[in-house]
């Protein structure tokens, strides 16, 4: 398989399939696909559109890696949603219970993050080792049941305070929180850092590390690696918690960088949404980073479509249509170069097998 197929081909086969297929679906609702574009495109230079894409994306990258985690193992870890989510309540209550000097109080709030998102991944994943029981399955589940979890914490009888019509946490002190980067009209996220740290540190794991070939190596035949000497059940047991560890920053950016507290009408969905910017990026670090910035474009950028009286839920069908169209282009590709591959040796297998009857005729003379 060429490298240069591999590598450029399919993205540039999914944006001209997302392109031309938004572009239906727009001339379908009654809208001018160039106009729509031009709004949405005219929308990132206006107020702080630019710099809320930016954090917005921040959050879908750190979902979209955790997501990735598990893809690498071969797992589909669908519980990203509810391990961001008690991580956030949890860290929210121990950070606004806490009085520490600041760096300290926030590396306390961080680990007590990825302390929890990993405690919640754990339940999923012993059960997948133990029992067989389908990550999928107890993922699920355990989304659903996150809810209540939350909604019995934030609570005025437990943590909750009440503030006007909503009810969270207690706030953050300053020394907990991280703080922000002024750019124009708004200001960006401090956490923007931390999670290009996490992301380079993923990509070192996976290309510099024992572990991560171990890990791509299960993930690609669990029968293959234990015979290579690994252990396919504890590989998959650190993924799910990797996995959920990372998962459980996701709402950190918004948490000590905007929030500093954690309410009942918090924003959701964010797991949901990494697993279609880990499928964008196609589990690599810079990929996963340029799907949370497209991502979050569209989201943020939608608004937009309203002033030339399209409906802004148009944004929504042109994110499905980029997934499809991603996993549509590679397997395009995959298709064609696995054909290729097959003539290649078809050719050279009859090319021996004329040399060989060469040989054969020579010598019977």
């Amino acid at each position: 398989m060429t490298s240069w197929r591999t590598k450029l081909l399919p993205p540039l086969l999914a944006i001209v399939f997302a392109v031309l297929l938004s572009a239906i679906a727009l001339i379908i609702s009654g809208a001018d696909p160039l106009q729509a574009y031009g709004t949405m495109i005219g929308q990132m230079f206006k107020g702080s559109t630019a710099v809320d894409t930016v954090n917005l994306a921040t959050v879908y990258y750190l979902s979209g890696l955790a997501v990735a985690i598990g893809f690498q193992m071969n797992l589909f870890n669908i519980g990203v949603e509810g391990q961001y989510r008690f991580a956030a309540v949890v860290a929210a209550i121990a950070g606004g219970a806490l009085q520490l000097p600041p760096v300290i109080h926030t590396l306390v709030i961080l680990i007590v993050a990825v302390v929890a998102g990993a405690a919640y991944a754990a339940i999923p994943a012993i059960l997948k080792v133990t029992r067989g029981v389908s990550e999928v399955i107890a993922t699920i589940m355990l989304n659903a049941i996150v809810g209540g979890i939350i909604a019995f914490l934030i609570n005025a009888d437990q943590f909750g305070v009440q503030r006007g019509n909503n009810i969270g946490t207690r706030e953050i002190a300053p020394s907990g929180r991280i703080p922000g980067i002024p750019l124009g009209s708004g200001t960006l996220f401090g956490f923007v850092v931390i999670a290009a740290i996490i992301g380079a540190a993923y990509w070192f794991m996976l290309n510099r590390t024992r572990f991560g070939f171990e890990l791509k190596a299960s993930g690609e035949s669990t029968t293959a690696a234990a015979a290579g000497g690994v252990n396919a059940k504890k590989m998959t047991l650190i993924a799910m918690l990797l996995s959920g560890g990372v998962a459980g920053l996701v709402a950190m950016p918004e948490l000590l960088g905007r929030d500093y507290t954690y309410g009942i009408t918090s924003t959701q969905m964010y797991g949901f949404t990494g697993i279609a910017v880990a499928l964008l990026g196609r589990n690599h670090p810079g990929g996963i980073a340029l799907g949370a910035l497209l991502w979050a474009f569209l989201d943020t950028s939608a608004v937009s479509l309203e002033q030339i009286n399209v409906s802004k839920e148009i944004a929504t069908i042109m994110q499905g249509i980029i997934v499809l169209s991603v996993v549509v282009a590679y397997e395009v590709v995959r298709r064609a170069d696995l054909a290729a591959e097959q003539r290649r040796v078809g050719r050279a297998l009859a090319g021996n097998g004329r040399k060989g009857a060469s040989v054969a005729e020579g010598g019977a003379v």
